[in-house]
């Protein structure tokens, strides 16, 4: 075919100068919020080409672990360990403007209050600089017996150092 090149794919061994470019999408945290990136994709839209309701939910779930994951926070070993995992107990959503197929899209997560079982989260799902959809998110750390239980120290110390002081803490953390 003309006009074509194909590309060369690396054989075992070899390595690829940008590697790291390979790596998921992860976000970062900018003056005490976590900042999340991502794209529409057909996937997430109705035959008109709106996102469903039920994808910002998605959206704010990816960017939430990924806001533990950015403090340093291993969701996943404390599970396995059988320190259970977090899982939202109050949720207030308000949709305001459509997301699109193909539109660029930002989530913000703000802590705003850290209890010694569960965490308040503000998140605002936006394009460019306009707030499509935001939400108030409880979610508490729920041990295997389907409990609330006390989050380690350390997560709440690492939520106070990464997230700013516009974190509020309350109650007896221990660990």
């Amino acid at each position: 075919m003309r006009g074509f090149r194909i590309a060369r794919v690396p054989l075992q061994g070899d390595v690829m100068p940008h590697a790291d470019l390979d790596l998921p999408t992860q976000g970062r945290i900018v003056a005490g919020e976590h900042r999340f990136a991502l794209r529409v994709y057909f996937e997430d839209t109705d035959l008109s080409g709106i996102v469903y309701h039920a994808n910002y939910l998605r959206y704010m779930e990816r960017a939430r672990s990924d806001m533990l994951r950015q403090a340093g926070i291993d969701q996943r070993a404390h599970q396995e360990s059988g320190g259970g995992a977090y899982a939202v107990t109050a949720l207030n959503i308000r949709y305001r403007a459509p997301a699109k197929l193909d539109d660029a899209l930002l989530v913000v997560t703000r802590l705003t209050k850290v209890r010694a079982a569960s965490v308040d989260i503000h998140q605002r799902v936006m394009r460019g600089g306009e707030i499509l959809t935001e939400a108030d998110v409880t979610a508490a750390l729920v041990g295997a017996a389907g409990r609330a239980v006390r989050q380690p120290r350390d997560w709440i110390a690492a939520f106070a150092q990464v997230m700013g002081e516009g974190v509020t803490t309350s109650g007896d953390q221990r660990s």
